[in-house]
């Protein structure tokens, strides 16, 4: 067997997973494409952004779902892809393209422009520690920004302090902290921080009487009881009648789904134990 020098293997690697990377860019570039066209010819731009934002999601069913795809080797960048979807990218995708097409700037790197101001703190991008890794602080981060009201309190929510820390104390799960103890400490002051906050919750058992109360387009974060996490899972509000079902990227149906009805697919999980509710506000041009 001929053995080619690492340095020739590894410089192979990268060109492969380069050109990947490329096409992948390429096909989420005609997809947002074909996505814009569709919101203007069928006259969606007219569209409150709820309601935006639910056509463009339907629009995604069926997509994979791919975990991990913020993920990657040397420093963070903005990844985007809508060639496979998580419960985040989803509803971050679906909001952002909604909030660029009401400002009339359609490019796909308008849509990465903002999803940097969504993902990353103050809509910074400063490396991993910048990034809103928990749900909370998106919430709180996206609030100040006005990209989003927190409308959980005004639904009846309760207050509850999020103990997060399981980053910090499963560092070896996350590629970024494995080896850089100066971002675990980073991201312990964060999650220090956040425990700090007053974050309000619907109880499982409180969530089918405010339904009618939800809008499209609503994003819904899931409270779990798991040990050092805040919430589990994330979607967006469809309406159905007096009802609100839930379309999010599924991991156990491996793909965007439009699902039962919000109180029904939180009873399914027994560490589901209430929502928080995000309602998007109009984008400024």
């Amino acid at each position: 067997m001929i053995r080619r020098p690492v340095a020739i293997v590894s410089i192979t690697i990268a060109l492969a997973l380069a050109a990947c990377a490329q096409a992948q860019t390429a096909s989420s570039v005609r997809r947002v494409d074909a996505l814009v066209a569709l919101a203007k010819d069928s006259g969606w731009t007219r569209l409150p952004i709820g309601q935006l934002m639910t056509r463009l999601g339907l629009q995604l069913l069926t997509t994979p779902y791919v975990g991990g795809t913020l993920e990657g080797d040397g420093p963070e960048v903005c990844r985007i892809s809508l060639d496979g979807l998580d419960c985040v990218t989803f509803f971050e995708s679906v909001l952002n393209l909604a909030r660029n097409i009401q400002r009339g700037r359609t490019a796909f790197e308008d849509l990465r422009s903002s999803v940097t101001e969504t993902r990353y703190r103050s809509g910074i991008l400063d490396g991993y520690t910048s990034r809103l890794h928990y749900t909370t602080e998106w919430f709180l981060d996206n609030v100040a920004k006005g990209v989003v009201e927190d409308v959980s309190q005004s639904l009846g929510g309760t207050p509850m302090n999020m103990k997060v820390d399981f980053m910090s104390t499963h560092p070896q799960l996350y590629p970024a902290l494995r080896q850089d103890t100066a971002a675990v400490r980073r991201i312990a002051e964060i999650e220090r921080r956040l425990q700090r906050a007053t974050m309000f919750v619907i109880a499982r058992d409180r969530i089918a009487r405010i339904e009618s109360e939800l809008k499209d387009g609503d994003i819904i974060a899931i409270v779990t009881s798991k040990k050092g996490l805040d919430y589990a899972h994330t979607g967006i509000v469809v309406r159905e009648g007096n009802r609100a079902r839930l379309m999010h990227a599924s991991s156990t149906k491996k793909q965007v789904i439009l699902d039962g009805y919000l109180a029904d697919v939180v009873a399914r999980v027994d560490s589901w134990t209430g929502v928080s509710v995000a309602r998007p506000q109009e984008a400024v041009r």
